[in-house]
């Protein structure tokens, strides 16, 4: 089966980067364009919960629905149900590199359907797809627990429930 990996690092505390990721939200937050999501169920990050959510790239929805397993303070896996894939399995693990850095890695098992759907996620999710996922998700994590950060310093919040 292919795999994909993907590394880098955000200067913020583990805690930090695990409470962005445990955000309901986190799904639209990493999703760059072109593609668009629309969400229609995301539980709870906890060992069990489901997220249920459509892709959009352009005019083509591929319907998705993941579970997720392994949930700790450094990190979870997502499996995919039903999708467009034969098998996907999506590990994010978090790593502390000191009080104020993290080191989060991406780890992704997959394959593709035979005939027509195959070729379809062979196009959508080749390697280069998942590099710019990817390196854009970087971005968006760095720049989402940056905001997350500085909305805890303005309003004096401590870590979530």
């Amino acid at each position: 089966m292919p795999e994909f990996a993907h590394r880098f690092t955000v200067d913020a505390p583990i805690e930090a980067v695990a409470a962005f990721h445990r955000d309901t939200r986190v799904l639209k937050q990493l999703t760059p364009l072109p593609i668009v999501v629309r969400v229609h169920r995301f539980e709870p990050l906890a060992d069990g919960s489901r997220a249920e959510f459509t892709l959009w790239f352009g005019p083509l929805p591929l319907r998705w629905e993941a579970v997720h397993s392994d949930v700790g303070p450094n990190g979870f896996t997502d499996t995919q149900v039903r999708g467009p894939l034969r098998a996907w399995q999506h590990r994010h693990r978090f790593t502390a590199l000191g009080p104020t850095r993290t080191r989060v890695d991406d780890h992704i098992v997959y394959s593709h359907d035979r005939g027509a759907q195959g070729v379809l996620s062979r196009l959508l999710f080749a390697r280069p797809g998942l590099l710019y996922l990817f390196t854009a998700r970087q971005w968006l994590t760095r720049r989402g627990v940056a905001r997350l950060l500085a909305e805890r310093q303005a309003g004096g919040m401590g870590e979530p429930d």
